[in-house]
């Protein structure tokens, strides 16, 4: 089965050689998202809760595609431009995932993220 390539209008354009996600049989890898305000083309967010709730956003615009939900998603990773920022990073994701369905789930402190993000994540899901 051929990979398919998923964009969306309601997400941010990739910047790169790469897509916003790409489907390979019943998952979808979703590429990382920075919190880039798709309307304004640019990190609007300046804090960590602001900016997780974008990315998560971002995510749920590129599931959508598909007409996935972050239901969907079997694994995520996110990468922290600081770990202090763990609690409330995990306080805005907690809004969005219940912890009795919530995907499997790495998170990692990185020296610098794509335009100076304070946070990045990706997701893997599978199509019912």
């Amino acid at each position: 089965m051929p990979k398919k390539i998923i964009l969306s209008k309601d997400a941010p354009k990739p910047v790169g050689p790469y897509n916003q996600a790409v489907r390979a049989g019943d998952l979808v890898f979703c590429a990382g998202q920075v919190p880039i305000d798709p309307q304004a083309g640019k990190i609007t967010a300046t804090d960590i809760t602001a900016q997780t709730h974008q990315a998560l956003k971002n995510i749920s615009a590129v599931l959508s595609v598909e007409k996935l939900t972050l239901e969907n998603v079997v694994k995520a990773t996110v990468f922290l431009k600081d770990l202090g920022d763990f609690a409330k990073m995990n306080d805005v994701y907690s809004q969005y995932f219940k912890t009795e369905t919530a995907p499997a789930r790495s998170t990692v402190q990185v020296v610098r993220l794509p335009l100076d993000a304070l946070v990045e994540i990706e997701v893997i899901a599978q199509a019912n």
